[in-house]
């Protein structure tokens, strides 16, 4: 196995060691669904092919926004062949833009649900209302799931939206913010220290331990929409949720994009 860095020249993909126990496989350097899609396809690939014998050792691996890091125990892996044949099979081209799920998702951006609303509209010279409008009309892909246990970070932000975090960021976000920061957008799914603008609600919890199979709502590769609730709406919901009798499998598939009843 090499162990020097690779060269920035390199054409992608590449294949590069991470340390004694990881291997990484990268695809390009822009966040761009194409790119992530060839992520994904490595990722569905190595799913099929679990238990060959190239892959002895392995235990696991995790996507990222352009790169899939591969697990192994040292032990049991045959390093040099593991390498090879992550070579082999991102070189194959395979990609899985069809991957994931498409989840239509409530959102309230009403009153102490929103408290940078007002903020980001005067930076971009945009009524509030212009704000939630370009923000409910675009959809936005899951790249990966980080930072907390169900924290998506998702693209797909709109030009006209697109801010630096804050510069002092929040000691304390609350729980199911639906936030914004450059090019992406995010969920809080606990409440925890943060820097992303809040713009907006969701009353769904986003990991779910009683979920034993999928405690994470939202996967990498699913594409995400915004349908627009008020806050009556959203207290309701999150009422249900919070008693843990709230069916997130509601939320499957395409709706309308604002709807406030």
């Amino acid at each position: 196995m090499s162990t020097g860095e690779a060269r920035p020249f390199a054409p992608f993909p590449q294949v590069r060691p991470l340390s004694d126990t990881a291997l990484t496989v990268v695809f390009g350097t822009e966040v761009d669904p194409q790119v992530h899609a060839q992520v994904m396809g490595l990722a569905r690939q190595l799913e099929a092919l679990r238990d060959a014998p190239a892959l002895a050792g392995v235990s696991e691996w995790i996507a990222s926004f352009t790169a899939l890091t591969v697990y192994f125990d040292p032990d049991v892996a045959d390093v040099a062949a593991l390498e090879a044949e992550l070579a082999r099979l991102a070189g194959a081209g395979a990609k899985a833009i069809l991957a994931g799920r498409v989840w239509t998702l409530p959102a309230c951006f009403e009153n102490d649900y929103a408290p940078d609303l007002a903020d980001l509209a005067r930076l971009q010279g945009l009524s509030e209302e212009a704000v939630v409008s370009q923000f409910l009309a675009a959809r936005y892909r899951v790249y990966t799931i980080g930072f907390l246990p169900g924290f998506p970070y998702m693209g797909g932000l709109p030009e006209a939206l697109q801010v630096p975090r804050l510069a002092t960021p929040r000691t304390e976000v609350p729980a199911r913010s639906i936030a914004v920061a450059g090019g992406m957008c995010a969920i809080y799914p606990f409440k925890s220290p943060g820097g992303w603008r809040l713009i907006g609600r969701t009353p769904l919890n986003l990991f779910d331990p009683a979920r034993e199979a999928e405690p994470a709502l939202l996967a990498a590769g699913d594409t995400v929409q915004w349908q627009r609730i008020d806050a009556a709406r959203f207290a309701a919901l999150e009422a249900e949720a919070d008693a843990g009798t709230l069916d997130p499998q509601q939320f499957l598939g395409e709706g309308p994009h604002d709807h406030a009843s």
